[in-house]
């Protein structure tokens, strides 16, 4: 008796081992299958979240079929307390470990609005965008000026949004000066900046930041960046180059980032450079004219006069023999690995071309049939031209 009884608990025991393995491997084909999701949604996580309460919510939304399978999922991955609070985008057919990963990974709000503060050469503004869940893709709902007194109200509605995400993003070839009174204007940071960084340090880059996030701690940021970018650049230098020290080249990446904006020609601008340096010709860039004239407190707006070519400030190029004591922008990574790896020609020359790029020259010659063109492009454009590298 005792044995039938025996043998039939036994029995009964595997049969419920066989029933919770059914229902564990169910659990997770369930937690692991494509989910009923026929479209994006956008999730918020408020603050304080449990997840229970997120997994009814996310059954509600019709993002998972099981609230309790998705629960059970995220206590079996010791994930349950790891939610993070923020707006999360939840794509189509997102099974639920996915779900699972999004709320719980970190970072930054994937969907929402994200406010843009663009600090350029010109000019500073801000734009406003949301995510499109059908592209994907962030679409700019308003664009104004930094610093202007009557916001648009797009830009008032979204303010106090908890879960909008804020960026910085730094043009190439801005100056330090630009870069902290720009960021003065931007009302989401908080802190005073005292001093101007010395220039070229700042890494031209886009930052994602928190609302209230000091403004020193950005400018640390951007300079961390930028020492970072030129070891490494440096360390992977070509031989021979007629500057030694990482500060050096950072100036004439500055030069290179000022000449031009087209990312091919960096290099052979940067060849030009060199050789000039190499055969002891004076650099005559105009950029550093400018920056002696302005500081990089201003844009000058205009085509360079005579006299300003002439006139001695420790940039002005078209006096000093060799480099100038500074950089005169914040270069970029591309510029700054221009400098340090310049092509090998044997250019002296180059004046603009008239379709946004540079015409370059082996000699004097050739250089002035460059020029003669360009200024009949002037000429019939009725522009007021920079006078571009010469050859006097």
């Amino acid at each position: 008796m005792w044995k039938a009884i025996a043998s039939g608990g036994f029995t009964l025991i595997i049969g419920l081992l066989v029933v919770i393995a059914a229902v564990i491997g169910w659990g997770r084909t369930e937690f692991a299958k494509p989910g009923p999701l026929a479209a994006p949604i956008c999730l918020q996580v408020e603050r304080g979240a449990s997840i229970s309460g997120l997994s009814r919510l996310l059954e509600e939304r019709g993002a998972i079929t099981d609230a309790r399978v998705f629960r059970l999922g995220a206590d079996y991955s010791d994930r349950a307390e790891d939610l993070k609070f923020g707006s999360y985008m939840i794509p189509a057919a997102a099974s639920m470990a996915e779900v699972l990963e999004a709320v719980t990974a970190g970072g930054r709000s994937t969907c929402g609005r994200d406010l843009n503060f663009r600090v350029g050469v010109t000019r500073s503004d801000v734009v406003l965008s949301e995510l499109d869940l059908v592209t994907n893709e962030f679409v700019e709902v308003a664009k104004f000026d930094a610093g202007v007194e009557t916001l648009p109200p797009e830009y008032l509605a979204a303010a106090d949004d908890p879960d909008l995400r804020f960026r910085v993003t730094v043009a190439e070839g801005v100056t330090s000066w630009q870069v902290t009174d720009a960021l003065k204007q931007a009302d989401f940071l908080s802190g005073a900046l005292e001093t101007v960084p010395p220039e070229g340090t700042l890494a031209p880059d886009s930052y994602e930041v928190e609302r209230g996030t000091e403004r020193g701690a950005l400018i640390a940021e951007m300079s961390a960046r930028q020492a970072a970018i030129l070891a490494a650049a440096w360390e992977a230098r070509a031989p021979d180059l007629p500057y030694d020290t990482p500060e050096e080249a950072l100036i004439m990446a500055s030069i290179v980032e000022k000449e031009t904006a087209i990312a091919e020609e960096r290099r052979q601008v940067a060849s030009v450079f060199v050789n000039r340096l190499e055969r002891g010709m004076k650099l005559q860039t105009d950029p550093t004219v400018i920056y002696g004239l302005t500081r990089g407190e201003s844009v000058l707006g205009r085509g360079l006069r005579q006299s300003e070519l002439r006139r001695e400030t420790p940039w002005n190029t078209y006096v000093i023999d060799g480099m100038p004591p500074t950089p005169i922008a914040n270069p970029g990574r591309l510029a700054i690995e221009a400098a340090l790896n310049p092509d090998d020609t044997d250019y002296i020359f180059f004046v603009a071309d008239g379709t946004g790029g540079h015409a370059f020259a082996e000699t004097l010659d050739e250089h002035n049939e460059n020029v003669a063109r360009w200024r009949a492009i002037e000429a019939a454009q009725g522009a007021d031209g920079e006078t571009g590298v010469q050859g006097e």
